[in-house]
């Protein structure tokens, strides 16, 4: 069973990152700074464009890789609900938001799961987080 949910992550983490490589270069392509321009009008700042074209492109390749899975994944949820909250809200859910919530739930799902198969994350020194690092017990030595 793990290995039909290690492809099932994967085929979602390809989903999610070429979905966003192909809108992050379209906004590059059809210039960021048009994309920029209107953000003001719904209630941001127009430097934001090109951290979100950038976040979109670069974290879409990434991705595809498998490098940096959880952490991208993490910044493609911020983006979604952004685009949620300023952009399609008023829309309603069908025709509107509803395939945000679905690119939404796919990034929230690899920040939870992550996916190693056919990933370079997989191929790099696993770092410990803190929680997980082993502490020395001290009371063996007579240490209280």
């Amino acid at each position: 069973m793990k290995n039909t949910q290690e492809i099932g992550s994967l085929l979602l983490r390809l989903v999610l990152g070429f979905t966003f490589f192909m809108h992050g270069l379209d906004k590059f392509q059809g210039g960021v700074e048009n994309v920029a321009a209107g953000f003001p009008a719904m209630g941001l700042p127009s430097f934001l464009a090109y951290i979100v074209a950038t976040i979109e492109l670069v974290g879409g390749i990434a991705l595809i890789l498998g490098f940096g899975t959880r952490i991208f994944a993490g910044l493609m949820a911020c983006i979604m609900l952004g685009a949620i909250l300023f952009v399609k809200l008023d829309s309603g859910f069908v025709g509107g938001f509803e395939f945000d919530v679905a690119l939404l739930i796919i990034a929230i799902q690899l920040v939870l799961n992550g996916s190693s198969l056919l990933a370079l994350d997989s191929k790099l020194p696993q770092i410990k987080s803190f929680s997980t690092q082993t502490i020395p017990d001290d009371t063996s030595k007579g240490i209280n």
